[in-house]
C-alpha cells in the first residue's frame, strides 16, 4: 500500500493553462501598435468600410474624449461635430478595419474623460494645444 503512494505522489501534472493565457496568446498576434495618442488629441482615424462586394476608406477626424479597457479589449472614443451636432464613436484599439491612425494636433487636458464636451458648443469646446515632445 505504501508503493502505491510513493507512485501517485511521484506523477507531476503539468499546469493548466486558463483561458485567459490561451486568450493572450492568440490576441497577441492581433495586436496593433498605433502612435501613442492621449485624451484631448484631435486624431484621424482611417476606418475601413465594406459595401457589398466594395471597400472603401473612410477618414473620421475628432478628439479623443476617453480611453478604456486594457489590452485587447481597449478601446478610444472620437468626438466630432458637424452641422452643429456632435457625433462620438467607438473604435477598438485592436480594429482590423482601422488602416491608420494620425495624430493631427496635441491637446492639453487635465482629465482622464472629456465628457464634459457633450454640453460645450462653438468656442467653449475647444482644446488647448500641448507643447510636449512627440
Amino acid at each position: 500500500m505504501s508503493e502505491e503512494i510513493q507512485t501517485t505522489a511521484s506523477v507531476r501534472y503539468a499546469p493548466r493553462q486558463g483561458l485567459h493565457t490561451i486568450l493572450k496568446k492568440l490576441h497577441g498576434e492581433q495586436e496593433k501598435t498605433w502612435p501613442a495618442f492621449r485624451v484631448g488629441d484631435l486624431v484621424k482615424v482611417h476606418y475601413r468600410i465594406r459595401e457589398g462586394d466594395k471597400e472603401r476608406i473612410q477618414v473620421y477626424e475628432g478628439n479623443v474624449i476617453s480611453i478604456r479597457g486594457e489590452g485587447y479589449h481597449r478601446t478610444f472614443n472620437v468626438r466630432r461635430v458637424t452641422h452643429d451636432v456632435g457625433v462620438e464613436r467607438i473604435f477598438p484599439y485592436h480594429s482590423p478595419f482601422i488602416s491608420k491612425i494620425e495624430i493631427a494636433r496635441r491637446g492639453k487636458v487635465k482629465r482622464a474623460k472629456l465628457f464634459y464636451l457633450r454640453g460645450k458648443s462653438g468656442k467653449e469646446s475647444r482644446i488647448k494645444e500641448a507643447h510636449r515632445a512627440s
